[in-house]
């Protein structure tokens, strides 16, 4: 690490990991792609191997990986100073232009064409959850092992998160908090007693019952620090406190705020500012991604130097076994209150349409939503029901 520092600059870090937060269209596969290409193939700064552990490792923690990765690289280059610059450069312009977009799309009244783009890219998120939780699924499966009472377990997750993404919305938590408190609880031994999860219980359900910056605070903490399995199994955390609970948004809006963190670079967690700016403009788009951010920032800070005892961890390895079920079943359920939040027949062709081209084309997620749009915009302008 210290060989790392001495060539490596905080501006060098600025700027490419800048760069990569301005190209990173695509979600967290297009950026480990990018950091690896950077870190490891052009670059030499860190080794392949220790590529792999940092994917390994930044896997293991809640909230999103793909950010925690950037950070944990920058770190690995230049410590505490370099986390916060390679970490701030990744999100920022990725932050800024969602943030643009959101004033946009959430104007009182916003030209026609934006309006056909939002309906028609809101109606394929769907779909796209759908694919998110797919491509979970072979590693989740495999991490399980050949045991028949360990799938049986994996079913039993996946089935308790899907229903509880469709049921109860921002209690979800609690639900991913007991699948991988009860495969602890399975898989401990004497000698390796897991870690203790009891406090994140009432942590979970503590949620404030008014409105606010204190509510919205909450609503983002929950995204960045309680939510396991990377950037769309946001979706259910937030949809129903910003729709039905606090009312900030319209079902319409906030499939328009999933379709913005989509198909702007950057993680996908970044939806959260657009929470944030319908509840209170841009500062409250600013504290949003602050509360949401921060604690990647800190897991891997504190974190970093013991990454090898977490992943060594026979408590913490059996709580993700748990939790990775349910997270998916969690991002699958999420597929149903996200369909029926479209109000217009059309909207579920373009769904239909966006499955095939994900699931059965294995196309991409940008493509997807930018073809979507544009049906929108299209359908708008012939001039069907878009709002």
């Amino acid at each position: 690490m210290e060989a790392a520092e001495e060539r490596v600059g905080l501006v060098t870090i600025a700027r490419e990991w800048g760069r990569i937060g301005c190209i990173g269209f695509g979600g967290p596969p297009a950026h480990i792609s990018l950091l690896r290409r950077l870190c490891v193939e052009r670059r030499g700064w860190i080794t392949a191997a220790e590529f792999e552990d940092g994917i390994a490792a930044t896997n293991l923690l809640p909230g999103p990986a793909s950010t925690q990765l950037a950070i944990f690289t920058a770190w690995r280059l230049r410590g505490l100073a370099g986390a916060l610059v390679g970490g701030l450069a990744f999100i920022v312009p990725g932050l800024v232009l969602i943030l643009a977009l959101a004033a946009l799309f959430l104007a009182g009244n916003p030209p026609l064409w934006l309006r056909g783009a939002a309906a028609g890219a809101g109606a394929a998120v769907a779909a796209v959850a759908v694919q998110a939780a797919v491509g979970l699924v072979p590693a989740s499966w495999k991490r399980t092992g050949d045991q028949r009472a360990a799938r049986a377990r994996w079913t039993g997750y996946a089935l308790a998160g899907g229903v509880a993404a469709v049921l109860v919305g921002p209690w979800m938590v609690l639900v991913l908090v007991a699948a991988g408190a009860l495969e602890v609880a399975v898989r401990a031994r004497p000698a390796h007693p897991g870690p203790r999860l009891r406090s994140a219980w009432p942590l979970a359900g503590a949620a404030p019952a008014s409105g606010g910056l204190l509510a919205l605070a909450w609503v983002a903490f929950k995204v960045g620090a309680l939510s396991y399995g990377g950037g769309f199994v946001i979706i259910p955390l937030m949809q129903a406190d910003a729709v039905h609970t606090y009312h900030w948004m319209t079902d319409s809006q906030f499939l328009n705020a999933v379709a913005l963190g989509q198909i702007t670079p950057g993680p996908v967690v970044q939806t959260v500012a657009v929470v944030g700016y319908a509840a209170a403009g841009i500062p409250g788009g600013m504290l949003a991604a602050a509360v949401a951010f921060a604690p990647s920032f800190l897991f891997v800070i504190l974190g970093g130097p013991r990454f090898d005892r977490l992943r060594a961890n026979t408590g913490v390895q059996a709580f993700f076994t748990g939790a990775g079920p349910a997270v998916i079943g969690a991002i699958a359920g999420s597929a149903i209150p996200l369909a029926t939040a479209l109000q217009h027949p059309w909207q579920f062709g373009v769904l239909i349409a966006a499955g095939l081209w994900l699931l059965a084309g294995r196309r991409g997620v940008v493509s997807a939503l930018l073809g979507a749009g544009g049906i929108g915009v299209v359908i708008a302008l012939a001039g069907w029901p878009v709002s």
